[in-house]
C-alpha cells in the first residue's frame, strides 16, 4: 500500500453539517442531553437547532464522523483525492457548503443527492470549560442512502484498498456496509475498519453492529463506547483493557483476526489482538489545557491520522501516534477543524 494511489481508502458515512457552539449545563439539561454523549434527534429536539441558532453564536463545519476522518487523511497526506467518501446529502446550500468544504482538502465525494430532504445536519454543543461535547445528529438526507448508490458506483470500492464506515451507518444502510465488507474479505490486499462510533449504537444497532463485525480488520472506539460494547455482550468487566482483548478475539472471518484501538481521552491508546493476550498501551502527551478550545471530532481525527500512515504500512507506533497527533490539532481549533500548516512527522523516519 506504499503508493499513495487516488482512491485507495475508500470511506462509507452520513455526511452533516455541523452547527457548533458553546452552551451551559442549563441548556444541556433542558434538553436532558448529557455533557459527553452522541444521539440521534427525535421529536423532542424539534425546536433545539432553531433554539441554538438563535441564542449562540455558531460555527457551521462540514462534519459527520466519516467524512471527518476522511478530510484528516487529506489534510495529513496533501495529495488530492486520496480518499473516496460515499454519503446522502440534500440538494440545498447547506449540501453545497458541505460539498466545497470538503473538496477544499481534495476530498473526492461521491454523494447520492435527494432533491426532497433536507441536508443532515448536528448539533455539536460544547460546555465545562471546552472539555466536553454532546452531540444531536438529525440525519436527514443521510438516511436517504442506498445500497443501489454503492452499487452504480462500485468502480470506487474495487479501487480502494483501505475501507473505512462508522457504526453510525449501520442506522441508514446496513446492507451497503455488507457489501462493501464482503468485497473487501473477498479480494487480497484489503482491510475494513471500522467505528463503535457511540454507546448507543451497541444499545439500539446491536444485531446491525454483530452481523458486520467479523468482517472487521481494524475496530476503533473509546472507553464509553467500549464499556457499552462489554455490556451488549455480557462481559461482566469495567476494565478496558480486558474488553479490547476480549474484543479482539471475538469471531472474526480472517485467519489473521483483527486489531481494536480504543482511546481513552488524554489517557493511553490501548491496542488489542486476536490471539495475543497483551494489550499494548501507548502514552498519550499532554496538551496545556489552555490550548483546549473543544474536543468535537478528536476521535475522528485520531482514526484518520492512523489511516494515514496505514496507507503506507507503516508501524502501529506510528500510526498511534500520528492518530494522537491529528486528535491533539484538532481539539485546538473550534469544531472538526485543521490549522493551516501539518507538521507531523513519523517517529520511524
Amino acid at each position: 500500500m506504499s503508493q499513495l494511489s487516488e482512491g485507495i481508502v475508500f470511506g462509507l458515512g452520513n455526511p452533516l453539517l455541523d452547527i457548533t457552539c458553546s452552551v451551559d449545563n442549563d441548556f444541556l439539561k433542558k434538553w436532558s442531553l448529557k455533557a459527553n454523549d452522541a444521539i440521534l434527534a427525535d421529536d423532542s429536539h424539534e425546536n433545539l437547532y432553531k433554539e441554538v441558532v438563535s441564542q449562540f453564536e455558531c460555527k457551521y463545519i462540514a462534519g459527520g464522523s466519516c467524512q471527518n476522518t476522511l478530510r484528516t487523511i487529506q489534510w495529513m497526506l496533501k495529495k488530492t483525492h486520496i480518499c473516496t467518501f460515499m454519503g446522502g446529502i440534500g440538494d440545498d446550500e447547506f449540501g453545497k457548503i458541505m460539498a466545497n468544504n470538503s473538496h477544499e482538502v481534495g476530498l473526492n465525494t461521491v454523494y447520492r443527492i435527494d432533491a426532497d430532504t433536507p441536508t443532515g445536519t448536528c448539533a455539536c454543543l460544547i460546555s465545562d470549560n471546552n472539555t466536553c461535547r454532546s452531540l444531536v445528529a438529525y440525519l436527514g438526507a443521510s438516511q436517504k442512502f442506498d445500497i443501489e448508490h454503492v452499487r452504480n458506483n462500485f468502480g470506487y470500492v474495487e479501487k480502494a484498498r483501505i475501507f473505512y464506515t462508522t457504526g453510525y451507518h449501520l442506522a441508514v444502510s446496513t446492507e451497503s456496509i455488507l457489501l462493501v465488507a464482503k468485497h473487501v474479505h473477498n479480494s487480497d490486499g484489503k482491510l475494513f475498519t471500522m467505528n463503535l462510533s457511540a454507546p448507543y449504537i451497541s444499545q439500539v444497532f446491536s444485531k446491525q453492529l454483530l452481523e458486520v463485525l467479523p468482517y472487521v480488520d481494524i475496530l476503533f472506539g473509546n472507553e464509553t463506547e467500549a464499556a457499552a460494547f462489554a455490556e451488549l455482550n455480557g462481559w461482566k468487566t469495567n476494565d478496558i483493557k480486558e474488553i479490547a482483548r476480549l474484543t479482539a478475539n471475538l469471531k472474526s472471518n480472517r485467519k489473521t483476526g483483527r486489531k481494536v484501538v480504543y482511546t481513552q481521552g488524554a489517557a493511553s491508546v490501548l491496542v488489542a489482538s486476536t490471539g495475543s493476550s497483551e494489550v499494548l498501551e501507548f502514552s498519550v502527551p499532554v496538551v496545556e489545557e489552555s490550548k483546549i478550545v473543544d474536543t468535537i471530532g478528536a476521535g475522528d481525527a485520531f482514526v484518520g491520522g492512523y489511516i494515514a500512515q496505514l496507507v503506507s504500512d507503516k508501524p502501529l507506533e506510528t500510526c498511534v501516534e500520528s492518530g494522537v497527533y491529528a486528535a491533539q490539532q484538532v481539539i485546538q481549533q473550534i469544531g472538526a477543524h485543521f490549522p493551516k500548516e501539518m507538521t507531523y512527522k513519523s517517529c520511524d523516519k
